[in-house]
């Protein structure tokens, strides 16, 4: 890097602070800072939906798998993120749009009070919590990996820089500075992709081409749809993994559909994101497939391929452009993911710690939010420093193994609660689906892993915790149906469309008293 792209990445994180600033006058309450108020477009929120579920992993750990195997890269991940968000469009997204509109919540989960009860609810939202964590740790990560690489920087001070520089955007401004440096970050990504597809392009003409680089030995394999661990089992899994979790079950793709102002609008926003991810991610990846010709990575995994070759390829400002597009992908994620936690932990837990939180007026509740914010993004930063030890191993086994891993039995109980089919399931099928999950998710990982000549195969790892959960919430909803008046009316109002609001719907002080606490069920009207 040189003074021009210095000068393209200083230039960058100053506009997204200023966006922060602006977004600041649009956030007068909890509604606001969680939701936008029900007053956010449905195109915006479909590029918002599509850009917080990117991260600089796909540059790091994505950008191995292509340098390895190639097209798999794009069919075993982009794609089925793309036909999963294409089925919630209308299975999930109206409904969870409901939960603003008609039961007036700010946090995807704070349905789950009245759906089963309050242990329910208290069991997802810690459990999701520390996942996104986790999840967000392994972000910071690979982001502070790439700029490593770019500039010499330690790993630790990568974290720190991109780290504060997003807290302070995404901590004045709320949902509506996640949403609007998103359609920013889109349009950088959009000109640095481009860029470098225009790049490796222009290198092919000594391999044959377009068409004929894929005779070269070096790409040996890489035209295969599905390659090493990475076969129809691993892409089954990850299609319905991916069908939960980027409809909602990780909750920050849920407040962009609770941020449109109908259920109508969720739709639309879904089905611009699912076109997103399937057309846009194959620009990005096809440098990433043609990297063995052009650069000889210096790790293990390849996940170095992808910034060595835009150093090689781009010139300066260009190549200060196309590591702005690096952290838009994080910071974007990152941003939505502590917008998503600090709902949950303002509206669903702290009311259950503290009876003063049960009482906070609007400006307390705003300044809570924040105050959360600011210690989920300093938490994952510590989580991120860790990330390549033992303990996690390495940025795409956090984010493949244990993400792909614990979210099913996270999202289980919260998007199936949502449909009618699924009305006799109650507190003991989630809770037991829950916790059976986790279970599952340990002992495939670890003991039975461990005692495995070659150990459990990657689709297994990811996919029996999710199964597990399904089949118990299925079964035990049946052999023990707790379908009472008030949770079938739940169901009812997320799954009709009369009194849906077009503008912003009040947001009730978080529940969490006594009665609740007792296990009383109660409908919001």
């Amino acid at each position: 890097m040189n003074s021009l792209d210095w000068a393209v990445l200083i230039g960058y994180f100053a506009v997204m602070v200023l966006i922060g600033v602006w977004s600041h006058k649009r956030v007068d309450n909890v509604s606001d800072f969680f939701t936008a108020g029900g007053k956010m477009p449905w195109w915006l929120s479909g590029i918002s939906h599509h850009m917080s579920g990117y991260s600089a992993v796909m540059f790091t750990g994505y950008a191995g798998i292509a340098y390895t195997y190639g097209v798999t890269s794009f069919v075993t991940w982009s794609f089925p993120i793309a036909i999963g968000i294409a089925i919630g469009s209308k299975l999930f997204a109206p409904r969870i749009n409901r939960l603003r509109s008609r039961l007036h919540v700010a946090s995807p989960l704070e349905y789950l009070k009245n759906r089963y009860d309050l242990r329910t609810q208290q069991a997802l939202a810690w459990s999701g919590m520390l996942l996104k964590i986790v999840d967000v740790g392994a972000k910071w990560a690979a982001i502070a990996t790439l700029l490593s690489v770019f500039t010499g920087i330690s790993l630790n001070q990568g974290i720190l820089i991109t780290g504060v520089v997003t807290g302070i955007y995404c901590t004045i401004g709320g949902l509506w500075a996640d949403a609007l440096t998103e359609l920013g970050q889109f349009v950088i990504q959009l000109l640095a992709g481009v860029a470098m597809f225009v790049a490796v392009l222009a290198e092919l003409g000594d391999h044959g081409g377009f068409f004929g680089v894929w005779d070269e030995p070096a790409l040996d394999g890489h035209e295969k749809p599905l390659a090493g661990p990475y076969g129809m089992v691993f892409l089954l899994a990850y299609l319905f993994i991916k069908l939960f979790e980027y409809n909602g079950g990780m909750l920050n793709q849920a407040q962009r559909y609770m941020a449109t102002p109908n259920a109508r609008e969720a739709e639309r926003s879904a089905r611009l994101s699912a076109v997103l991810w399937l057309v846009w991610p194959l620009v990005l990846f096809f440098p990433m497939w043609m990297s063995p010709l052009l650069v000889e990575s210096k790790t293990a995994d390849g996940s170095d391929s992808y910034a060595l070759m835009t150093e090689q390829l781009l010139p300066h400002g260009l190549l200060g452009l196309v590591i702005v597009g690096f952290f838009s992908h994080t910071m974007a994620m990152c941003s939505s993911d502590a917008n998503a936690i600090a709902a949950v932990f303002t509206r669903d837990v702290a009311p259950v710690l503290s009876a003063k939180a049960r009482g906070w007026s609007e400006r307390s509740g705003l300044i809570a939010a924040r105050l959360t914010t600011v210690l989920f993004l300093a938490l994952s930063m510590a989580v991120a420093t860790q990330v390549n030890s033992p303990a996690f191993k390495d940025i795409i086994t956090v984010v493949i193994k244990w993400v792909a891993g614990l979210m099913g039995p996270i999202a289980i109980p919260m998007m199936l609660g949502l449909l009618r089919p699924f009305r006799r399931s109650g507190p003991t099928a989630a809770l037991t689906s829950w916790a059976a999950g986790l279970f599952a998710f340990w002992l495939v990982n670890y003991p039975i892993h461990w005692n495995v000549d070659g150990g459990v195969p990657l689709q297994y790892q990811v996919s029996i915790p999710l199964a597990v959960s399904l089949v118990l919430y299925i079964v035990i909803g049946f052999a023990k149906p707790e379908d009472t008046p008030e949770r079938l009316a739940i169901i009812e109002r997320v799954n009709t469309d009369g009194g849906d609001s077009a503008g912003a719907a009040a947001v009730p002080a978080p529940a969490g008293g006594a009665d609740d606490a007792l296990g009383t069920t109660r409908l919001r009207d």
